[in-house]
């Protein structure tokens, strides 16, 4: 399981690097911005569906994040199995080890679980639409090689970013529900023991 849930948060990740071109979206993306939610630390629960085409019953899996402005971001899986992330500006540590990111790759996090929309650049061309209750992004790729991947990418939220929905040019899609979302002022002794292996 943890080859079709890790991964796939991680693609997800590297692929929300948005070009915002015309002016529209760049109104609709400062609106969304000003009502996002933006705190130094960022915690909830995920529950994340792919569907495969050569499967007939999706893939579930639940678990919980952690986001901290300077420390990076903690994604573990809970079920149906178990499994840690841990991923800062410069690296990335999973069940099979320690690995370099590229320097952009922080930025992605902040911009996702931060709120911080001004940090996404250049990759996809994007539509929106901004309401009451709800605002929306379709993601759709630029670069010749992410379209040989990614069909769409969708994002939902209201304060906070609620759902991402990734579609596969190949047909498997993948979604990922945020909930249970807080804003502590502080980390666990958990969290901070987590965070601690990322350092230098």
């Amino acid at each position: 399981m943890i080859a079709t849930t890790t991964p796939t948060f991680l693609r997800a990740l590297l692929l929300f690097v948005l070009s915002f071109g015309q002016s529209y979206a760049d109104d609709v993306l400062a609106s969304i911005a000003a009502r996002l939610v933006k705190t130094p630390m960022t915690q909830g629960q995920f529950q994340q569906e792919k569907r495969l085409k050569i499967l007939r019953k999706p893939l579930l899996s639940t678990g919980t994040f952690t986001y901290h402005q300077s420390k990076g971001v903690i994604w573990k899986t809970l079920t149906p199995v178990s499994s840690l992330l841990l991923v800062n500006d410069s690296h990335l540590i999973t069940a099979q080890g320690e690995q370099a990111v590229p320097p952009a790759f922080g930025s992605v996090f902040k911009a996702l679980l931060g709120g911080e929309l001004n940090r996404l650049t250049e990759g996809f061309s994007i539509t929106g639409k901004d309401q009451k209750t709800a605002w929306q992004l379709q993601l759709i790729p630029k670069d010749a090689l992410l379209k040989k991947v990614i069909s769409t990418i969708q994002l939902t939220g209201d304060t906070e970013l609620r759902q991402l929905e990734l579609q596969e040019v190949n047909g498997n899609l993948t979604q990922i529900s945020f909930t249970q979302i807080s804003h502590p002022d502080h980390l666990s002794s958990e969290q901070q023991a987590d965070f601690e292996r990322l350092s230098p």
